[in-house]
């Protein structure tokens, strides 16, 4: 009969918090907490405890002893006399205040947002973020609620839905083209932070650290992206139609196509004749004028070396000879 009413009453509480585990509730299975018991709260926890939904006291890392001197807010709302000596009954809720780090968001779809530069553009985006418990009062109400425990990896899912909505907001209203902050990994994780921040205080949650690994457009996006760079490489537009015309020459060779793939290649081989015509003509004139820079010539002609517009013997020739004009 002593060890049966031992057992209903409950002298030491404590948690030993798991990695990972965010906020346990005392199974006391219809226990009762004895009056004088010992509570043993570690560094980087918090002991809540709470009646019917709402939370009384809690107490911060230490040793505490529990009675009616240091449960007031509990005594109140229980309507206990001042000097009762009795058991209690009371729900205990462990909350870990420790960074929950290491964890990864991505976007499972491309995230639309509206760019100051492209318009309406269609990324995919990767990385880290940690987060940890920041208001104990709206995380038990939103988060745990009825629930025994928390765990980060249960609450992933639904932070990651609120990244990808704080990446929508963060880059369509910021007025910053796109491309001004991929230049800037930095920059970008600090602009969706701050959205990230907004979305995870819903539920008492605090964003400390966010980073992008890495961000990507569509394909096709990419591709224009790519021609538009090599037109710059290239300088105008007259060597990038003779780029071009190198590319459909090496395509047409490089075909089974029969007679069709041989027409091709007459094609694109009487295109690569008149663009070489076009190129050497205009590097010609241009040789002539006196403030053409005969280095700035010999630079050009490498380009069009370079994409296979001239052969490597009609290259030095025109070297020979723009070098013969250098006094």
């Amino acid at each position: 009969m002593f060890d049966f009413l031992r057992k209903q009453f409950i002298d030491v509480i404590e948690w030993h918090e798991a990695p990972g585990q965010v906020a346990w509730r005392v199974p006391f299975d219809g226990h009762e907490i004895k009056n004088g018991a010992q509570l043993t709260v570690r560094d980087g926890q918090i002991a809540a405890f709470m009646n019917e939904g709402q939370m009384g006291d809690y107490f911060g890392p230490g040793l505490h002893t529990l009675e009616t001197g240091n449960l007031p807010v509990l005594t109140s709302l229980m309507n206990w006399d001042k000097g009762f000596n009795s058991p209690f009954k009371s729900d205990v809720v462990f909350i870990s205040l420790k960074e929950q780090a290491g964890l990864k968001w991505g976007t499972p779809q491309p995230v639309t947002v509206r760019d100051a530069e492209f318009g309406a553009i269609r990324l995919r985006a990767f990385g880290t973020y940690s987060f940890k418990v920041a208001d104990i009062k709206l995380f038990l109400d939103r988060v745990l609620g009825t629930t025994d425990e928390v765990w980060s990896q249960g609450l992933e899912g639904q932070l990651r839905s609120a990244i990808v909505t704080a990446i929508a907001t963060a880059l369509g209203g910021g007025g910053v083209p796109f491309l001004d902050l991929a230049a800037n990994q930095q920059k970008m994780s600090e602009t969706i932070k701050v959205e990230v921040e907004k979305a995870f205080a819903q539920w008492g949650l605090a964003c400390l650290s966010f980073y992008v690994e890495s961000v990507s457009l569509p394909e096709e996006v990419q591709a224009h992206l790519d021609k538009g760079s090599s037109m710059r490489v290239l300088g105008d537009m007259a060597g990038y139609t003779r780029f071009q015309a190198a590319e459909a020459i090496e395509q047409a060779a490089g075909s089974d196509g029969g007679v069709a793939g041989i027409g091709a290649g007459a094609a694109a081989a009487a295109a690569l004749g008149g663009a070489m015509s076009a190129g050497l003509g205009a590097q010609a004139a241009a040789a002539a004028a006196p403030a053409e820079d005969p280095f700035a010539l010999l630079e050009k002609l490498h380009k069009l070396l370079t994409i296979g517009a001239l052969s490597q013997d009609e290259y030095d020739a025109k070297k020979a000879d723009i070098l013969a004009r250098v006094k």
